[in-house]
């Protein structure tokens, strides 16, 4: 069933709804799609690791000299909206382009701790936290794709703000927790997470924790995942689309939540 509600969803993609489809042969009349990716360019904000550059474009043949507009691009894997495929923290795991249409489309649900956050850069998703959400909105779905609002979205085109280093040079931002990690592998069976900043550990984090259950558990992890203001706590889906890189640790992504009008 999942599998045939995706490729009817690819296919609405595909330009089912832009070219004004029968409502009733179009199974998605009735449904709005939120963009929750960035467009790439070169503002986009990546981890600031010693050996990344950032985003280029370059044009290499021109309509008035080649008869063809065409261009290159350079950019490392984790730059803008993308993901973390299995392999990127733990070996003997799926590159980006094994990853499966069923392991990359399920139901979405959002957690907000904004709030929180812009009083604490350094807090994290707890354990609590989920629970409380679900007391509220009823039980994660297995198969879910959990997505944590911490507000940084707001911070996207200033670099930084959205890094938030103090004066040693420390990264600050919000993220989930090991232990909510766990618990969502473990106990509410998910697909992957997501979250609204450079990373699915917190910017003080040094052991990567987050990324390593998430990735151990085969599991993928999205940053930089834009709009999720947009969206509500639960009641749509989520179709993950990244590059597919032979051998990728991830690459840029392309992710829509589908919602009713």
């Amino acid at each position: 069933m999942i599998l045939r509600t995706l490729m009817t969803f690819i296919v609405c993609l595909t330009g089912l709804i832009t070219l004004g489809a029968d409502p009733e042969t179009n199974p998605f009349a009735n449904a709005r799609f939120v963009d929750l990716a960035y467009p790439l360019n070169a503002t986009n904000q990546y981890w600031p690791g010693d050996d990344y550059s950032g985003f280029e474009l370059k044009t290499i043949a021109t309509l008035e000299k080649d008869g063809v507009l065409s261009k290159a691009i350079s950019l490392p894997e984790h730059l803008g909206t993308h993901i973390d495929a299995p392999n990127h923290f733990e070996p003997n795991q799926q590159d980006v382009s094994q990853l499966t249409p069923k392991q990359l489309f399920g139901p979405g649900v959002v957690i907000d701790i904004s709030v929180r956050a812009e009083m604490d850069a350094d807090t994290m998703l707890t354990v609590e936290d989920i629970r409380n959400w679900e007391k509220q909105h009823g039980k994660i779905p297995d198969g879910a794709i959990v997505l944590l609002n911490t507000g940084w979205g707001r911070f996207w085109k200033n670099t930084v703000r959205y890094q938030n280093r103090d004066a040693r040079g420390q990264l600050h931002f919000p993220s989930f927790s090991a232990e909510a990690a766990s618990f969502l592998v473990e106990k509410r069976k998910i697909r992957g997470i997501g979250v609204d900043n450079l990373s699915i550990d917190r910017g003080i984090s040094t052991d990567f924790a987050v990324h390593h259950i998430i990735n151990k558990a085969e599991k993928f992890g999205l940053e930089n995942v834009a709009h999720l203001d947009k969206l509500p706590a639960k009641g749509f889906q989520v179709l993950v689309a990244p590059m597919k890189i032979e051998n990728g640790t991830g690459g840029p992504t392309r992710i829509w939540a589908m919602l009713a009008k």
